[in-house]
């Protein structure tokens, strides 16, 4: 049995997020069907995370096992049947062997996220950017930024009732870009909880709109209470950016 890792990008405005769920059309429902037709059996995915409804994809990975070894030319050429069946929303880039044990989701070591503003109204902005007309103080988001990356616990910006162990995460970078019109908000991590990344836009607008200091930035991080933190962004503006792994899982 082999393992190889799917490297695809998606427009999830179509989508109930990445996770297969009941009742529901997700990423990873669509990309089973259309692997498992073209490989002639049921095959199963594994997803580097979940990501919510609405949510967007650049870079994204899964892994799968099959019982064929199949050489560069054969996933080639299943990377391109993949494409000619899959909606026109979803994109395999390339299909790779990684060692048998690999794991899409618990190998990753960075993942990076991307929010999207645009400040001036836009109809070829607004179905990937969020548009905020008030006036923000993009400086002090910037100090606010910043001072995320002191704390490892973000209890506060995470949805509640969620099934994971902790909310324990390791934020490497943290900061604003501008870029013409729009703001872009970059983050990254070792791991994200559920709707950390648009709660933490939402709370940071509140520091831009000087609703909130950077000492009263810091108090909402430190009380680990989600009621305390800035309502969520919208999910169209959100990009899962890039995904880090180890290159010695993959097989060249």
């Amino acid at each position: 049995m082999a393992r190889y890792f799917i490297r695809l990008a998606y427009n999830g405005l179509a989508y109930h997020g990445w996770q297969s769920q009941q009742n529901a059309r997700s990423v990873q429902d669509v990309l089973e069907e259309c692997l498992s037709l073209r490989l002639g059996a049921t095959t199963r995915v594994t997803g580097c995370g979940r990501t919510d409804t609405g949510v967007h994809a650049r870079m994204y990975f899964a892994h799968f096992d099959c019982a064929t070894n199949m050489n560069p030319e054969n996933l080639d050429e299943l990377c391109r049947r993949l494409n000619t069946f899959l909606p026109d929303d979803i994109v395999v880039h390339d299909i790779m062997e990684v060692v048998p044990e690999a794991n899409a989701r618990y190998d990753a070591v960075l993942r990076t996220y991307k929010y999207y503003i645009h400040r001036k109204k836009d109809p070829f902005a607004e179905a990937f950017s969020w548009f905020v007309h008030s006036s923000l103080d993009v400086e002090l988001m910037q100090q606010a930024s910043a001072v995320l990356m002191e704390y490892n616990d973000f209890t506060s910006f995470s949805k509640l009732h969620s099934k994971t162990k902790n909310n324990l995460c390791r934020i490497e970078h943290a900061y604003w870009t501008a870029e013409g019109n729009s703001l872009v908000f970059t983050v990254s991590a070792d791991r994200f909880l559920r709707n950390m990344v648009r709660a933490i836009v939402g709370t940071l607008l509140d520091v831009g709109k000087h609703k909130l200091d950077i000492d009263g930035f810091r108090k909402i991080i430190e009380l680990k209470n989600r009621s305390s933190a800035g309502l969520s962004v919208p999910a169209k503006g959100l990009f899962l950016h890039e995904v880090v792994y180890p290159q010695e899982i993959f097989i060249v």
